[in-house]
């Protein structure tokens, strides 16, 4: 369980996250979701030590998270892909994919094959560069790489970005794959409220630094005040 409480912070003068406090559990998908500007990339920053907090705690499997190095976050079971789909281009896929598992130690090989036969399209470039890659395969083999070390709760920062929506709908199933059958849990961090909600339990819905909805994905999906008034649809 992933617990936030009264997390505030600051970027200079600016407040980013004003009070947020929510939580997202294992076996499940929680969507933050909101405008540009809401803090979402902030949020997630902060919970994977990336970025100090101002105020407030970060609880994870009852470890204080707001007081751990960016570094140790895998050990714990925490792992975060940031938006932008960052590869390391003149590496293979599969070497992409060992560097994901050296956090947790020497990479077996049933982990690498576990990965790339959830990835087919990755199995099949292999031993390819990451370079030639397209966007979509850009985007599965950073989230390869993060579950090369096993965490039981996965960051997502914008996965859907400048994706085709039969590649995002690929991704999301995986996504909801891994959560019912490996109970992984998820903090899914999105501008595409309307897919988002598709696959999410539980949504949560920050406007300029503060939560302004907490409730099930169904329940967020169907307020049309607030889809009209922060999500866009």
């Amino acid at each position: 369980m992933l617990q936030i409480r009264d997390l505030t912070v600051d970027y200079g003068p600016v407040r980013a996250l004003a009070g947020v406090s929510f939580s997202a559990g294992g076996g499940a998908i929680t969507a933050v979701l909101g405008a540009n500007g809401a803090g979402k990339t902030t949020l997630l920053r902060t919970v994977s030590g990336l970025h100090r907090a101002e105020s407030g705690t970060i609880t994870f499997d009852e470890h204080r998270l707001d007081r751990v190095a960016a570094e140790r976050m895998p050990a714990l079971g925490l792992a975060h892909v940031p938006e932008g789909r960052g590869v390391i281009a003149e590496l293979t896929v599969e070497e992409n994919l060992r560097l994901g598992g050296l956090a947790r130690g020497r990479v077996s090989r049933g982990e690498l094959d576990r990965v790339l036969e959830l990835f087919p399209a990755l199995a099949d470039r292999r031993s390819a560069t990451a370079h030639v890659l397209s966007g979509g395969e850009r985007q599965m083999l950073v989230i390869g790489r993060a579950l090369m070390s096993r965490p039981t709760m996965l960051l997502l920062d914008e996965p859907s970005l400048g994706l085709a929506p039969r590649v995002v709908a690929q991704i999301f199933a995986l996504l909801r794959r891994l959560v019912t059958d490996e109970g992984l849990g998820v903090v899914l961090v999105e501008q595409n409220a309307r897919s988002a909600l598709s696959v999410a339990d539980r949504g949560v819905v920050l406007d300029l630094g503060r939560v302004v909805a907490d409730e099930p994905a169904a329940v967020l999906a169907d307020d049309d005040q607030l889809r009209h008034a922060y999500l866009g649809f």
